[in-house]
């Protein structure tokens, strides 16, 4: 399979090949945000986690994913920026 350029890569609605797409329900609403973390490695991903969640109420994901021949790993969290933390619990 020959590896689209970053510009075709982008340029179709944000769709990254090793991430699913983002679902209508988690951008419905102002608000609502999807933020998908790139980093060097699982340790700084979470941290970057942690830092949002820690200001806006977010669904935490479990684990990062990593593509084969590309540098570092990906995570994605969903917010709602409309309440604090801990607001739903």
């Amino acid at each position: 399979m020959k590896k689209p350029k970053s510009k075709e890569l982008y340029g179709r609605s944000g769709v990254m090949p090793y991430m699913k797409s983002i679902n209508q329900a988690h951008v419905a609403q102002p608000g609502l945000a999807v933020v998908e973390v790139a980093a060097a490695d699982d340790q700084t991903a979470f941290a970057v986690q942690e830092a949002l969640a820690g200001r806006w109420a977010t669904a935490l994901a479990d684990g990062t994913t990593r593509v084969p021949g590309e540098p570092g790993v990906r995570l994605r969290c969903y917010l709602d920026v409309r309440q604090e933390p801990g607001a739903l619990t």
